[in-house]
């Protein structure tokens, strides 16, 4: 059997296309696709860009955002 240091060598030593797909892999088997899950936010991501196209919300800025949490977090 292959001992972990020969096989982190062996893993580097791979082209970097082959790596990207090995990293995947390996972030797949630690998180799970859950299809229906994934299709159920899909939809709703849907529905959230159709508001804010309809204007029927109102949008915040990210920095406006982390702003009033960094303030909310020192009182």
């Amino acid at each position: 059997m292959i001992s972990k240091d020969e096989l982190i060598s062996e893993a580097v030593s791979l082209p970097v296309e082959i790596r990207i797909q090995l990293v995947q892999r390996l972030l797949e088997s630690l998180n799970p696709s859950h299809k229906d899950i994934d299709e159920l936010w899909a939809i709703e991501a849907e529905r959230r860009v159709a508001e804010i196209e309809k204007g029927e919300v109102k949008t915040v800025p990210g920095d406006e955002v982390f702003q009033k949490l960094h303030d909310r977090r020192r009182k």
